[in-house]
This record gives C-alpha cells, sequence and structure tokens, in this order.
C-alpha cells in the first residue's frame, strides 16, 4: 500500500526554459514524447494480458482503445501546462496513460510496469492510496472522480483561508464523455457554490464512443449550452491545425459543412477505409461533393489519412493554446474532439472498448512509434531533446516532502453530569458540538461541518449561529435585525460550516476531499456531514469511494427509521443499520441516549486526520428518550468503564438476579426493551438488557475472537458473559439481521425484531405495532423464545 505523504504546493525554483510558448522543434519534442506515452500505455496493457503468466485464466483487461484517446490531452498538460501545486483527476480507463507519464517522470520504478492489475501492483484504476506512483484523485466509480476534483477545490480554499499552507493551483478532471451520462456529474455543475471555483478545469474525452457502440448522437451543442448556462467557460477543441489549414483551402468550407454535419457512426466508420475508399466516400452527395473530391485530389494518401483523425484533442499545438486560455475566473469545461484507439489497429472500431491488440499488431505499432516490442521500456537516450523534456517536467512538477500536522486531541469525555429529563440524540449532536467550542476550542476549530440545505432540522443551528457560514468573501446577513429569525445566517470565510444544494452526492463528495486534506497539505481537519438518514443509501458510494481515497470523515444520518412515524414510508430507513456493518474504513454507531452520542462522536472525531484514522457513521433519532433510563454511573471510575464499554460497542443496562433471557436493543427501540423486560419478569422470567451502540465493533470484536480479524474482542465478555448466557431476543429500528450474528457469541437461541417493509405514516405506537418493535411485541417473542 502507498505510503501517504504531504507537499508543499510551492517548489523553490523553477528554470524559466521549462515553461512558455512551445517553439516548432519543442513540438516535435513534445509528439516523441507522446508518441512514447502512447507506446508505454499500450505495452503496459499488453503485457498485462498476453506476456505475463496467467494460470487461472481469468480475463485481466485494461483499455487500449480508451488510454490511446487521451494520451495527447495528458501530454500536452504533464509536460508543458501542468505545475507543481496543480492536481489532476484521470478518468479511469486512462490509468495505463498517468502510468507511463509517471515512468518517464522518473516518479515509477520500471519494475512496475509489468504488474497492471496484479496483486501489489499497479491498480485497474488510479488510486490514491494503493498505487506506487503518484495519483493525485482516485477514480474508478464513473461521475465521482470526475466530480471530485470541484470539492477539492473547495477544500482547498477551506484550509488555505483557516490555516495557510494549501497554496494554489488548478484542479483537473479529465474524463470521457460517457462519464457526462452519469446524473452526479449534473448535481454538481449545477450546484451554487461551484460556479465561483475558477481553478477548476475538466477536459473532457470527446470520443462518441461508449463500452458497447458508438453512440449516435452525443450532442455536443445541448451540452456545451448546459455548462455555459451554469457559468462555466466553454473552450470547444474540434479540427486541428492540419484540418483547420484545409478548411482555408477552395473546398474548404464544403468539407467543413460535410464533416460538422456528419453523424458520429458515420465519421467513425470513415476513421476504417483506406486512402481510396476514403477518397470515394468523403465527398458525400449533393452541390458539396464535388469541391470536396476537388480539395481531397490535392493531397497525398497519408495527408488524406492524417487530416481526417486531426482532431482537436489529438493536435498538441490546439491542446496548448487551449490551456493557456482558461480563464481561472470561473470554472473551465474544454471539450477535445478526439478518436476512440487513435493510431491503433482498432482505431474507431465500435467494439474496441475491451479489445488487446496481437502480438504482431504490437510489432508493427512499436515499428512505427520508434520503440522495440522485446524491450519495451527503454527510455530516451540521455541528453536527446525528449529526456532533457521530460527531466524539465519532473523537476517542474516535483512536490517536496513534508509531514503532516497532528490532528488536535479530542477529550474523549466533556465531565458534564448525564443528561435528566428526555431528550434526542439528534439533539446531543449540536450540543457536544458546541461543548467543544468552550472545552476543547482547537479540536472545535478544526471540525467543519456541512449540510444539503438541512442544517436547522438536524439541530445543527447552534453551532452555526456560533461558527458561522462559509464562504470565499462575507455576504451581508440582510436578516441579522429581524427579530424573528432564529438561524443567523452569516456568511464569511472565517465560517465552518458549508451549505450545499440537497444533492446528497455533493455533500459526501465535499466530505471525502475534507477528510482528505491532512494527507494534500498536512492540515487536518474533523468534518461532520448531516444527511437525512433515508437517503444515506442514496449517498452511500461516493461517500464509500471517499474513503477508499484516503477521506476520513463522520456521516451523521438523522432522523431515521420507521420511529420518526408521522413523516411515513418515504422518509423510514430500514437498512442503514447493517450498511454500518459493512462499509470498510468506516465505524458505525447508533446510540440511544444523549450521552452515549456525545461519547460516541468524540471517539469518532479524535480518529480523524491521521494515517491510521477512520471514518464513521452515526445513525441518530428525534424520538425523545427519557435519560435516566441509562443509568449513568456517578461513580468518576465506573462512568469511565461504562464510556469505554458504549464506545467499543455496547453495554449491559440491566441485569437480573437469574435471567431467563437476554434482551439486545438498539438506539430507539431501548426504552420498549426496557418495558418488555419489567413485563417478562413480572410474569417469573427475568431479563438482562444490553444496550448495543456499534453492532460494528460488536461483530469485529467476534471476528478477531475467532482470529479472523485484528480487533479487541474485550466488549463481549462484558457484555455476553458465557456465565450469563441465554435465549437471544434482539430489536432495532431496522433489518432484524442487522443483530442476528450476536446469537454466535455464545451460541444460544435467538429471535429477531426489527423493521422488514415499507410503513406508513402514524403515532409512534401505532407503526411500532404495525411493524412488531413495540412493547407487546416484544414480550411476546420473549415467550414464544422461552416456550
Amino acid at each position: 500500500m502507498r505510503r501517504w505523504s504531504v507537499v508543499v504546493p510551492k517548489v523553490a525554483s523553477v528554470d524559466a526554459q521549462d515553461r512558455g510558448p512551445v517553439q516548432p522543434g519543442q513540438l516535435a519534442t513534445l509528439e516523441a514524447v507522446e508518441r512514447r506515452v502512447l507506446w508505454l500505455s499500450t505495452a503496459i496493457i499488453d503485457h498485462a494480458n498476453r506476456v505475463r503468466p496467467n494460470p487461472s485464466g481469468l480475463k485481466v483487461g485494461g483499455h487500449q482503445a480508451s488510454s490511446a484517446s487521451m494520451t495527447s490531452i495528458m501530454t500536452a498538460l504533464w509536460f508543458h501546462a501542468l505545475a507543481a501545486e496543480d492536481r489532476v483527476s484521470v478518468k479511469p480507463h486512462a490509468s495505463p496513460v498517468l502510468h507511463a507519464i509517471n515512468y518517464l517522470l522518473d516518479e515509477l520504478d520500471e519494475s512496475y510496469l509489468t504488474s497492471l492489475r496484479a496483486f501489489g501492483g499497479l491498480q485497474s484504476y488510479p488510486s490514491r492510496s494503493k498505487d506506487p506512483d503518484p495519483v493525485d484523485y482516485s477514480t474508478g466509480s464513473v461521475g465521482i472522480g470526475a466530480t471530485a476534483p470541484l470539492w477539492g477545490a473547495l477544500a482547498r480554499r477551506y484550509v488555505e483561508g483557516h490555516f495557510g499552507g494549501a497554496g494554489t493551483g488548478r484542479q483537473y478532471s479529465l474524463l470521457g464523455d460517457a462519464e457526462l451520462d452519469e446524473g452526479a456529474i449534473w448535481e454538481a455543475v449545477q450546484d451554487p457554490a461551484v460556479p465561483g471555483l475558477g481553478e477548476v478545469v475538466w477536459v473532457v474525452d470527446l470520443n462518441r464512443q461508449s463500452l458497447d457502440r458508438v453512440v449516435p448522437g452525443i450532442a455536443a451543442e445541448r451540452l456545451r449550452d448546459t455548462f455555459a448556462a451554469a457559468g462555466w467557460q466553454v473552450l470547444s477543441l474540434k479540427y486541428g491545425h492540419l484540418l483547420q489549414e484545409l478548411f482555408t483551402r477552395p473546398g474548404g468550407e464544403s468539407l467543413r459543412a460535410r464533416i460538422d454535419a456528419m453523424g458520429n457512426p458515420e465519421y467513425q466508420r470513415l476513421l476504417r477505409c483506406s486512402a481510396d475508399q476514403l477518397r470515394e466516400r468523403l465527398p458525400g452527395t449533393g452541390s458539396t461533393a464535388a469541391p470536396i473530391a476537388g480539395l481531397i485530389a490535392e493531397l497525398d494518401d497519408a495527408t488524406l489519412l492524417a487530416a481526417l483523425r486531426n482532431l482537436g484533442g489529438h493536435d498538441l499545438g490546439t491542446l496548448l493554446e487551449a490551456y493557456d486560455a482558461v480563464d481561472d475566473t470561473r470554472p473551465t469545461v474544454i471539450f477535445a474532439y478526439t478518436v476512440k484507439g487513435h493510431r491503433l489497429p482498432t482505431e474507431g472500431h465500435p467494439q474496441n472498448h475491451s479489445s488487446l491488440l496481437t502480438a504482431g499488431q504490437m510489432r508493427a505499432l512499436a515499428d512505427r512509434l520508434g520503440t522495440d516490442l522485446d524491450h519495451p521500456w527503454t527510455g530516451f537516450a540521455e541528453g536527446s531533446a525528449e529526456a532533457d523534456l521530460c527531466a524539465a517536467a519532473a523537476r517542474r512538477l516535483r512536490r517536496p516532502l513534508r509531514e503532516p500536522q497532528a490532528p488536535p486531541t479530542v477529550p474523549p469525555d466533556l465531565g458534564r453530569p448525564a443528561p435528566s429529563g428526555t431528550g434526542t440524540t439528534q439533539q446531543a449532536l449540536g450540543r457536544v458540538l458546541l461543548d467543544l467550542t468552550r472545552q476543547a476550542p482547537q479540536a472545535a476549530g478544526r471540525i467543519v461541518t456541512v449540510s444539503p440545505d438541512v442544517s436547522s432540522t438536524t439541530n445543527l443551528g447552534g453551532w452555526l449561529n456560533k461558527v458561522g457560514v462559509w464562504s470565499p468573501a462575507e455576504r451581508t446577513n440582510w436578516f441579522a435585525d429581524d427579530a424573528e429569525t432564529i438561524l443567523h445566517w452569516r456568511e464569511k470565510p472565517t465560517g465552518q460550516h458549508v451549505e450545499l444544494g440537497i444533492a446528497e452526492t455533493n455533500l459526501v463528495g465535499l466530505l471525502g476531499e475534507l477528510g482528505a486534506t491532512w494527507s494534500r497539505w498536512g492540515q487536518p481537519l474533523l468534518p461532520i456531514g448531516v444527511v437525512y438518514d433515508p437517503f444515506v443509501n442514496r449517498a452511500l458510494e461516493p461517500w464509500s469511494f471517499g474513503i477508499y481515497a484516503g477521506g476520513q470523515s463522520i456521516l451523521v444520518g438523522t432522523p431515521s427509521g420507521v420511529t420518526l412515524a408521522p413523516e411515513g414510508g418515504a422518509h423510514q430507513s430500514i437498512t442503514t443499520p447493517s450498511l454500518g456493518i459493512e462499509q470498510p474504513g468506516c465505524v458505525a454507531y447508533e446510540p440511544a441516549f444523549a450521552i452515549d452520542t456525545e461519547w460516541c462522536l468524540l471517539a469518532a472525531l479524535g480518529n480523524l486526520g491521521r494515517p491510521d484514522g477512520s471514518s464513521a457513521y452515526l445513525r441518530l433519532s428525534t424520538r425523545p428518550i427519557d435519560q435516566s433510563l441509562a443509568a449513568v454511573p456517578s461513580d468518576p471510575a465506573a462512568r469511565e468503564r461504562r464510556r469505554r464499554q458504549v464506545v467499543a460497542g455496547g453495554y449491559r443496562l440491566r441485569q437480573h438476579d437469574q435471567p431467563a433471557v437476554t434482551l439486545a436493543a438498539m438506539g430507539a427501540t431501548v426504552p420498549q426493551a426496557m418495558a418488555a423486560a419489567d413485563r417478562l419478569a413480572a410474569l417469573g422470567y427475568g431479563a438482562d438488557v444490553v444496550c448495543v451502540t456499534s453492532p460494528d465493533l460488536l461483530f469485529r470484536a467476534l471476528q478477531a475472537r475467532r482470529g479472523l480479524a485484528a480487533a479487541p474482542a474485550w466488549i463481549l465478555d462484558q457484555i455476553f458473559p458465557a456465565e450469563r448466557a441465554t435465549p437471544l431476543l434482539t430489536v432495532l429500528d431496522g433489518h432484524p439481521h442487522t443483530l442476528a450474528f450476536l446469537a454466535t457469541v455464545n451460541n444460544v437461541p435467538i429471535a429477531t425484531l426489527g423493521v422488514t417493509g415499507f410503513g406508513q405514516s402514524g403515532g409512534l405506537e401505532d407503526v411500532y405495532r404495525y411493524h412488531g418493535i413495540d412493547t407487546d411485541s416484544i414480550v411476546a417473542a420473549g415467550l414464544d423464545l422461552l416456550d
């Protein structure tokens, strides 16, 4: 696994000759480097599939055609336009191009070139945490990697404004046109926070092919209009210099009109034609046929074939001009027309997405590109113009290492007495954040909260009033003098709450980038995102991908379950408790009481912003619960013992002298379990009650006891001691299988209660009865289990 390293954005010095306008001779050198990038990326995939032994016979894969369409775009970027402080998200299927470039920049050892998709080798798609060479953004989940630099830009601005050290620099996304089918793209483009991010540059590889076909109508004009309407600068690179020069000749306007009007499938078919076939087909019919035929009759075969392929995305001069024309006052999108499989035998074929070159085709390609199939990794000769260009780019892009700043200490307990009266776990969230501003200001200063237009309804109002809303510039609060205004919306650069539009995928995308600042700029943040729990499923993929990329954050889902009974089935979450168990890189909690929420949240905050840290998911509720039921010990040592149990997964809430059954309850259903225990005892069946705070951690402990995981297992002996093993009844406001594994702690009979279907509006008791998690249902299930 790759070790995290943090970089200083600016280098001490950059040679003047490393940047500036490209002269004709330099352009020829750049073209030679681009040919080598094409060769290396193709050969990396070839070796993984055709050369490396494959005992299992399973498909290895790779994307030679998708990589070939990107080599010009990426060569122009890395070897001329990119600066050290810039960062780039590379489309998933172009990862071999990134590795080829890193090899030429001496950032990747040759031994890795034969390891694509091998265990411990180069990953299938760019990975910040697993690839051995520099990767700025993990990609692979289509659409998510493309939008990540938007949130990376916002996170950089936040860090720079609050702590400094993040510098400047553009944030590039290199994405395929098929990624524009993803809804996450348009949710991000349309978010109100995005139009001011002038450092963002997207380059769309417009090859007009998807996995299986040539897309018949890519609707490039509509796409450009959509970006422009969102406030983006739009640059279109349709034709290269050769074609543009031909358009100035007699018949040139007819040729342009013919290509402009041509459908994608017809154009792709022409790419498969010989020169003779092209002279016959390209003129088409009608009044423009004769002028086009006359124009192309003047061209030799090589020039004719090159002209048809001379699209803007493959013309280095055109690409360099576009990079220089970027307007840094607003986001920019560059539509670079390309050919999928450019200069490969599979060029333009509708099914070239996963196709692989044969040995003969690879040898012919090596001869054409001036390389050697038998020695595929040979570098440029020392002292050559190409070697000098690579060395100059390496000097320009090198990022000095810097040790990350340690995250602030988060107190495990704020020391307040356990709350009395009734309260909710959702309310406890806002209270803890405010308490931290007084008792641990350094930790509170690193907290940044994010919500999708639900700050007030998720109890962040007090926190928001205290710390303000983040904005790149201070804005006037026109309701500051309104006596009826409770939520004070003060927008300023020092604010610690970021309010996005209502799209949950944007929220968790930003969470991932805020949670990665410790590894990008050495400045750890403690990000907390609050979202309605039923929409955690919608946000799960991008949040999971952010965790995979090294982003550590806390996701709070509230309100949750069918406990929000009057709001109806549309807002009732069922599967989220089990998702917390199954999510890698994350600890999941569902506390029942306010003090438990405080302890779990503090533990989660203390685990952020460091190489061995992890994310957390807290499932909270709006149900008011009698806080005295928590029976928190007043003795300091006993209180600390309870706290340790809470953050380890659970604790014994009630212990009977002669237990006949154990009730294990979680979250909002704990009062029902306590009441059921009283009634069972009255019927002559003593009941122990266990309050589960994290089935996730209890499952890990069980796996550790069996030697299947590295985790502490002591909590199991404390809450499920073998000498008190009895039949087990579990209950939660979520799917019952979430807690079913607890029966295997002591191998006892079990009955599981929970929610398995969508609910409907109603009072709490009615809805609980409907789903069988009310007190009567628990008592009945207990009697059935004991009978």
